[in-house]
């Protein structure tokens, strides 16, 4: 349905501004296609020549200057973007099929159920069910008030058991994610995932990290900020190495280095005390950088060396007990070679791997998240 109604103008309607709410979501979908160069347009506007709809939208505490003088979007904002994010990809799937993951195993959690029982010792008083308890006192004291309780009266609701699960999103920065709507898409479904496990499930830690040439862990700021690294070279075959230490000249940013998203990734995860941990990956393309060392070695067409290197990052996941699932997206062409590696990245973890559309790729991801968090592993 159209957010808009026309008719014509007879002098006698009157005329509604928008409200700062609309303006800032107007301002966020370019941020969200374009990362922060839409906020460093601003930076040389003065104060006092500010547009009416960024004053408003900054009296409304969703932008404002940071101790630079540079905007940014304020916390108020970005939780803004996140649940708009959210409530507009739970629109675009089954939202029956999306939900808070429970297990079969009875014990104190956070969702109650309808079944109730009497309270045992070291049950959390949260889980009262505090109609039946009164009930209860009230029949044994055989009416009247005050009513009296007992600890015989006490009843608590069941709950469903649920694990606490960390997770590590890696988002392909390459030059390629810049075509098709693949980045905006992508961000806009990681920001919805982070609303997501704010929401629903407050216990669990989840971590942004884009790889392109390197691999960098993202804010929730950086992330709404970020964009795809640009193109700085066009050759067709490239092979260069450069020292991680002492890199001779500018090191192209626009590479594909899985493995550098991976290794980060995994050190992140092992950090966490979560019983299950795992690691979205969304790519466009195979892997064109590798680590060897203190290097980074850039090669381009993918080769078989960077594929093994990546490869042995991911048994390196595995043997840690954490879940990998990857996600390539095809574009407007079948795209055997991505197919066939993510594939194999399935294979050496024994996790999950597809090929999908960017129209699709929310209901993946956030499938993927929440069979993640099904697997419970025990360490021994």
């Amino acid at each position: 349905m159209s957010e808009y109604e026309y008719s014509k103008w007879d002098g006698s309607q009157e005329f509604l501004p928008q409200s700062a709410d609309k303006l800032f979501d107007q301002l966020s979908e370019y941020i969200l296609q374009y990362g922060d160069d839409v906020l460093r347009n601003l930076e040389d506007v003065d104060d006092d020549d500010l547009p009416e709809v960024i004053e408003l939208i900054q009296k409304d505490g969703l932008i404002e200057r940071d101790d630079e003088g540079k905007w940014r979007v304020t916390p108020k904002g970005i939780r803004r973007i996140q649940d708009k994010s959210l409530h507009e990809l739970f629109q675009t799937f089954n939202r029956d099929g999306i939900g808070r993951h429970e297990t079969q195993q009875k014990g104190e959690g956070t969702v109650s159920l309808e079944d109730t029982r009497p309270y045992v010792y070291g049950d959390s008083l949260a889980n009262i069910d505090m109609h039946e308890t009164l009930k209860n006192a009230y029949i044994r004291q055989g009416g009247g008030v005050p009513i009296r309780l007992s600890h015989e009266d006490y009843i608590v609701h069941e709950t469903e058991y649920q694990t606490r699960c960390a997770t590590v999103v890696l988002i392909d920065m390459s030059g390629s994610m810049g075509r098709y709507g693949k980045y905006y898409t992508t961000k806009k479904v990681a920001i919805a995932l982070q609303a997501m496990v704010r929401a629903q499930y407050p216990q669990d830690s989840i971590q942004m990290i884009g790889f392109y040439t390197f691999a960098s862990p993202m804010t929730e700021r950086q992330l709404l900020n970020s964009a795809p690294k640009p193109v700085s070279m066009y050759d067709s075959r490239v092979h260069l190495r450069f020292d991680l230490d002492k890199p001779q000249g500018r090191v192209p940013q626009h590479f594909t280095n899985i493995q550098a998203g991976l290794r980060l990734a995994r050190s992140h995860l092992l950090r966490q005390s979560a019983a299950n941990k795992q690691i979205i990956v969304i790519t466009d393309g195979e892997p064109t950088a590798h680590l060897e060392g203190r290097e980074v070695v850039l090669i381009y067409p993918p080769a078989e060396k960077t594929a093994a290197h990546t490869l042995n990052e991911v048994r390196r996941c595995a043997g840690a007990g954490i879940r990998v699932s990857s996600y390539a997206l095809i574009e407007d062409y079948f795209y055997i070679g991505l197919v066939n590696f993510v594939q194999e990245m399935a294979r050496v973890s024994n996790g999950v791997a597809a090929y999908c559309s960017v129209d699709d790729l929310g209901k993946f991801v956030f499938e993927s998240f929440i069979g993640g968090r099904h697997t419970r592993r025990y360490r021994e």
